[in-house]
C-alpha cells in the first residue's frame, strides 16, 4: 500500500535519491529500504559512513560486543556546535542528574534524546527505520531537522540485540523467494524455535534493563548511565494486525512517575497523532502498555528522570516483507519503516520544542530525589550472616548507580520485610544500608518498596519484585533517615590461603558456595557434604557444608580449593582431624561423597525458549559447568545413559504423548538418573501420572443458575483478571533438612506465575510448601487468591534408584531472582545424592 505523506518536513528524503555528500541508505546499501532486511554489520557500516561524511555533526562510538561478537554502537547526532563540545554536554548532564559534582550544573543545555531500536531481534523494522532517521538528521538538505538539532543531542542505538536480529534476518532471507508471499500461512511468516526475539542465551533484553544479567544489557546500561538522557524511546513491533501504539501509556502507572513525565507523554502522543492523522494511519494510546514493571525500556528511564516511551508497530516476526491483514489490507515492511521513522522524528521535534523545560524538569527530578521529597521510607537496611550473600546485591546497586554503605548506629526500628511488622533491628552479622537521600531515590523506592501498589489490576508483566524477597535477605524499611558511611566501590581484601594437613571446610549458604562446588568438581577435587549439622572446635557447621579432605584427593587439593574460594570471595576453614565435637565424624555415613553429575537439558520445540535459555545460561554463565543441550523432538532416539541429570525446563512437551518416550524417562530415573522438571514441565509429568497431582478446585457454593454466573461483556478483560496471577510473591516454608533446601533457613520467597497448586506428595518429600496466609506482595485475582495455599511448590520423589525433582515455580526467573539460584543448584548437585 502506497502512503501519501502530507508533511514534507518528514519526507524530504524518505524514498528519494540525493546527490549529497551523505549517502541515503538506498545509495549505500544498493537496495531500497523495505525491499529486504539489512544485516547488522551493514547497519553499523552505514552509520560509520554517515559519520565519515559528516564528522562535524555525527559521531559513532562502539560500546561493546555481543556474545556472538557483533558490535554494539551508539551514534551521536547534533548541531556542529554541540558535537564540538559533546564531552562537556555529557558532563553537565551528569551534574544535572546529581551523578557528578565536579562543577555547577547549568540548565542552559540541549535536551538529550536517546532512541533505542531492535531490542527484540525479530521486530526488525526498527533498525531499518534507524538508518532512515539518521539520514534525515544528517542530510544537509533537511533544514527542519537542522533546527531541531540546535536544541537537542540525539543518541541512536540502531540495534540493541544484534544476535537476535541477525538470527531472524538470516533465517528470513534463507526462506523468502524472489517475490515475497503475503499469505500468512506461508513459511516465511512462521519463524522457527527459538526465534530472533531474544539474545544468544534466549533472554528477553527488554526485561533486563534494571537487572543487567546479560552482557548486552551490562554494556549498554554502562553507556546509558554515562549520559542519563531526558527522553528515551524504545522501538518495538507487535502482532501484525495491530495498529501503531505510542504514548501516553496505559494504567497502571507507578505512583513515582511525576506530573511532568505524564504531561510530556501526552504532548508527545499528540505530536505523533498530528502526523499519523494527516496520513490516515491508525494508532492507539493509553491501552495495553503500562508503566509499572521497572526493567523495561520505558519504565527504567522513567524511574531515572527521563521521559520513557514505548512505540509499537504492527508486524513482528510474522510481518515478513509483506502480509495480508485480517481486514484485507496488505502491511509491507516499507509501511512499518515509515511509521517508526515518522514517530522517531516527531519525538525529536517535540523534544526540541520543549527542550528548556525538559532540562529544567529533569534537574528538579533529581533535586527532589536527593532531598527524598516523596520517599515513604528514608533508609533500607539488609542484613545476613553470610557476607557472600551481599555481593550480588552490591553489584546490582552499583550497576544502577545507587549508593550504599554501613550504618553509623544499629539502634533503630523498621518494617521487617519477612515478618511484616515494625521491629527493632537485629544484626545478623553483616549488613548493608541504603539511604533514600540520593539522586536515584525513585528507582531505589521502586526496587525496594515492601508492597507493590497498583491502581489497575490489568497489567503487562509481573507485579512484585522487592529486592529483599528477590535475594532472600532479611531487611528493614525505615521511615527515618539513618546516618550511613558510604562505601560504594570498595573491594574486599583478598583472603590469605588457609593451610591444613587434614582438610578444609566450605560453608554452604550462598550462590557462591554452589559456584565453588561446581568449580572444584570441574577440577577433579573430591568433595563431600554433611547431611546434618556438626560441631568442630565449638563452632557449628550447618547441613550442606562442603568437605575437602586430603585423603584420596588430588595432590593440589589445598591450593586449588583456596584459589577457587578466593575467586568467589569465600573463606574456607581448616580442620586437623575427622573427630568432631558433636554430630557425624568425617568418615560417617552422614558425610556423603559428592559425584560430579553429567547434565543434559531439553531444548528446542516444545520447550519455552526463555525457560531453556535461563537454565543454559545458569550453567554457562553462572556455574561455568558443562551441560549438553538435547533437542526435545529427538528424545525418542537418544540414549540417556550418558547423563546423570536431565532437566526439563518450562514447556508443553507433546513428546510425552508417546508412551515409549514416557517409558524411556521412567527407565532413566529408575536406573539412577535424576529428572528435574520446572513449571509446566511439572504439569506435563502430572498429566502422565508421575506421582504429582494438582489440587482439585473448590466448587463454587453458588448454583449454576445463580446471579454470579452473569457477567457483562464489556468487563470480560477485568473478569479474566479475577483468575490471573501475572507474578506475585509468596513465602514458601522449607524443610531445610532436605538437600534441596540446604543453605536456606526455613523459608524462601517465590515468584508465583502459575495458578495451579499441587497436592502434597504422598510418597516423596514436600520440601517447599505454601501454607495459609503465605501471600506477600503483588496482584493475585480475587477468585484465584483463596486457592493459592496448602500446596507443594518444590518436592522430590524417589523412583527406583533415582529421583524426580519438582520445581513448580521457576527459581531462575530472568536470572534476576537471585534467591532461587542456590535452590536450583541443589536440585542438580545435591538432591538425590
Amino acid at each position: 500500500m502506497r502512503q501519501i505523506f502530507l508533511f514534507s518536513v518528514l519526507l524530504c528524503c524518505f524514498f528519494t535519491v540525493h546527490a549529497q555528500s551523505v549517502q541515503s541508505p538506498e545509495q549505500f546499501l544498493g537496495y531500497k529500504l523495505g525491499s529486504r532486511y539489512t544485516a547488522h554489520h551493514q547497519v553499523v557500516a552505514y552509520c560509520r559512513a554517515v559519520a565519515a561524511a559528516r564528522p562535524d555533526m555525527v559521531k559513532v562510538e562502539s560500546y561493546g560486543k555481543t556474545t556472538e561478537n557483533r558490535e554494539l554502537i551508539v551514534v551521536y547526532i547534533s548541531d556542529p556546535s554541540h558535537i564540538a563540545k559533546l564531552g562537556e554536554i555529557q558532563r553537565n548532564n551528569l551534574r544535572l542528574a546529581g551523578s557528578s559534582k565536579d562543577a555547577a550544573a547549568t540548565t542552559q543545555a540541549p535536551a538529550v534524546v536517546w532512541l533505542s531500536y531492535n531490542v527484540h531481534g525479530n521486530e526488525p523494522s526498527s533498525s531499518e527505520a534507524a538508518m532512515q532517521t539518521l539520514f534525515a538528521l544528517a542530510d544537509p538538505a533537511n533544514k527542519q531537522t537542522k533546527e531541531w538539532l540546535k536544541q537537542t543531542v540525539v543518541i541512536i542505538d540502531p540495534c540493541i540485540n544484534p544476535d537476535g536480529r541477525d538470527r531472524y534476518v538470516n533465517w528470513f532471507n534463507s526462506v523468502v523467494g524472489r517475490k515475497y508471499n503475503v499469505d500468512p500461512q506461508s513459511r516465511e511468516h512462521d519463524e522457527p524455535w527459538p526465534g530472533g526475539r531474544s539474545n544468544h542465551y534466549n533472554f528477553d533484553l527488554n526485561r533486563d534493563w534494571a537487572w543487567q544479567t546479560q552482557v548486552e544489557s551490562q554494556q549498554r546500561m554502562k553507556k546509558y548511565n554515562e549520559w542519563m538522557p531526558q527522553v528515551h524511546v524504545d522501538f518495538h513491533e507487535q502482532l501484525y494486525n495491530s495498529p501503531y501504539y505510542f504514548a501516553p501509556a496505559a494504567e497502571p502507572l507507578h505512583e513515582v512517575i511525576t506530573p511532568w513525565q505524564r504531561e510530556f507523554q501526552v504532548l508527545s502522543g499528540k505530536n505523533n497523532a498530528r502526523y499519523f492523522d494527516a496520513n490516515g494511519w491508525l494508532y492507539f494510546t493509553r491501552e495495553e502498555f503500562d508503566l509499572f514493571y521497572p526493567s523495561y525500556g520505558d519504565t527504567y528511564p522513567m524511574y531515572n528522570g527521563a521521559i520513557g516511551m514505548t512505540f509499537e508497530q504492527g508486524g513482528h516476526s510474522r510481518g515478513g516483507l509483506g502480509i495480508v491483514k485480517s481486514d484485507g489490507d496488505t502491511l509491507t515492511l516499507s509501511d512499518r519503516i515509515a511509521h517508526h521513522y515518522t514517530a522517531g522524528l516527531s519525538t525529536i521535534e517535540i523534544s526540541a520544542k520543549n527542550a528548556a523545560r525538559l532540562v529544567t524538569e529533569y534537574k528538579k527530578f533529581f533535586d527532589d530525589n536527593t532531598a527524598a521529597k516523596d520517599a515513604v521510607y528514608k533508609t533500607y537496611v539488609v542484613t545476613t550472616k553470610n557476607k557472600a550473600q551481599l555481593e550480588g546485591l552490591k553489584r546490582l546497586l552499583h550497576a544502577n548507580d545507587i549508593r550504599y554503605g554501613q550504618l553509623a548506629s544499629k539502634s533503630f526500628r523498621g518494617l521487617n520485610y519477612f515478618s511484616d511488622k515494625e521491629e527493632s533491628f537485629r544484626d545478623e552479622g553483616e549488613h548493608l544500608a541504603i539511604t533514600a537521600f540520593q539522586p536515584r531515590s525513585n528507582l531505589l523506592r521502586v526496587l525496594f518498596e515492601p508492597r507493590s501498589r497498583l491502581n489497575d489490576s490489568v497489567t503487562y508483566d509481573i507485579t512484585a519484585w522487592a529486592i529483599p524477597y528477590v535475594y532472600n535477605l532479611k531487611a528493614y524499611a525505615v521511615k527515618e533517615r539513618l546516618e550511613i558511611q558510604e562505601n560504594r566501590t570498595g573491594e574486599p581484601a583478598p583472603a590469605a590461603d588457609i593451610t591444613s594437613n587434614y582438610g578444609l571446610l566450605i560453608p554452604y549458604n550462598s550462590l557462591q558456595s554452589a559456584q565453588a562446588m561446581a568449580a572444584l568438581l570441574q577440577q577433579k577435587v573430591r568433595l563431600r557434604f554433611a547431611q546434618k549439622p556438626f560441631t568442630y572446635k565449638n563452632k557449628v557447621y550447618e547441613r550442606g557444608t562442603l568437605l575437602v579432605l586430603k585423603g584420596g584427593n588430588i595432590p593440589e587439593w589445598s591450593a586449588v580449593t583456596n584459589k577457587v574460594c578466593r575467586n568467589f570471595q569465600l573463606q574456607p576453614e581448616s580442620v586437623e582431624s575427622g573427630f568432631v565435637d558433636q554430630g557425624a565424624d568425617f568418615g560417617s555415613s552422614g558425610i556423603h561423597y559428592l559425584h560430579a553429575p553429567r547434565v543434559a537439558l531439553l531444548t528446542g520445540e516444545q520447550t519455552s525458549s526463555l525457560g531453556a535459555g535461563e537454565v543454559w545460561a545458569f550453567f554457562d554463565q553462572v556455574l561455568d559447568y558443562p551441560v549438553t543441550l538435547l533437542n526435545t523432538r529427538d528424545l525418542a532416539d537418544f540414549s540417556l545413559r550418558n547423563y546423570d541429570v536431565l532437566i526439563m525446563p518450562d514447556g508443553y512437551y507433546d513428546v510425552l504423548n508417546d508412551k515409549n518416550v514416557n517409558d524411556k524417562l521412567r527407565t532413566f530415573v529408575k536406573e539412577g538418573g535424576k529428572l528435574v522438571a520446572i513449571e509446566q514441565a511439572v504439569a506435563r509429568l502430572s498429566d502422565e501420572g508421575w506421582g504429582i497431582q494438582p489440587k482439585e478446585e473448590e466448587k463454587d457454593n453458588d448454583s449454576v443458575g445463580s446471579y454470579s454466573m452473569l457477567h457483562r461483556f464489556s468487563e470480560q478483560e477485568r473478569d479474566g483478571a479475577a483468575e490471573a496471577i501475572p507474578g506475585a510473591i509468596f513465602r514458601v516454608d522449607l524443610d531445610d533438612s532436605h538437600p534441596l533446601a540446604y543453605g536456606y533457613s526455613g523459608s524462601y520467597y517465590t515468584l508465583k506465575q502459575q495458578s495451579t497448586v499441587y497436592n502434597f506428595l504422598k510418597n516423596g518429600w514436600n520440601v517447599g510448601v505454601l501454607k495459609k496466609e503465605n501471600y506477600v506482595s503483588g496482584f493475585v485475582g480475587s477468585r484465584l487468591k483463596p486457592r493459592i495455599k496448602d500446596g507443594l511448590v518444590f518436592g522430590a520423589q524417589g523412583l527406583g534408584k533415582g529421583t524426580v525433582v519438582y520445581l513448580a515455580d521457576n527459581p531462575l526467573f530472568r536470572h534476576f531472582w537471585e534467591g532461587g539460584k542456590l535452590l536450583f543448584a541443589n536440585a542438580v548437585f545435591l538432591a538425590g545424592q
